[in-house]
């Protein structure tokens, strides 16, 4: 089997999936340097130098300039996967966090990042994601949103692999 190339470069990233009841809230991104015409976390991006060993800060900061939300909207705001993936000469690692946004703050959200909508939890397997986010929402709405653990996973073009991380 050939090796890919060893990547040059590591690309760390957060999203945040917002949750009510049995719906999620996704953002269809729209001009984004990584990810184009693809469903994504409700809100999401790159690390500030400053929060590299941080990111819940990052996902906040985030957050709050995507959407004009802080942590007092949510509830149960929790990290629950982090994966890896080599593409495209980096690697690629993306922190998932997930949360339920309580009730009225979903009346004004809006994103300059792409279109935001709702979703029951049983329309997400047909929609276009990236390929790590793809694997873990499939691993978390069949195992992940039943427990409270954190998963690390390794994800490939044929699939993911998922391991709770205990300490």
């Amino acid at each position: 089997m050939p090796c890919s190339p060893t990547p040059d470069r590591l690309r760390p990233m957060t999203a945040i999936y917002l949750c009510q009841g049995d719906s999620i809230l996704l953002l269809y991104r729209q001009g984004g340097r990584v990810v184009n015409n693809v469903w994504v976390g409700s809100a999401g991006g790159h690390f500030e130098p400053e929060e590299l060993t941080d990111p819940k800060a990052c996902v906040l900061r985030e957050l709050g300039e995507e959407l004009g939300l802080s942590e007092n909207h949510l509830d149960s705001l929790a990290l629950r996967y982090i994966v890896l993936r080599n593409a495209k000469g980096e690697v690629r690692q993306n922190y998932f966090f997930f949360a339920q946004l309580k009730q009225g703050a979903e009346t004004a959200l809006v994103s300059d990042e792409g279109q935001l909508k709702w979703f029951s939890l049983r329309e997400l397997a047909d929609l276009p994601m990236p390929p790590s986010a793809r694997q873990a929402i499939d691993h978390w709405l069949a195992v992940g949103r039943y427990d409270t653990l954190l998963y690390g996973g390794i994800s490939q073009a044929d699939g993911a692999t998922f391991l709770p991380l205990s300490e």
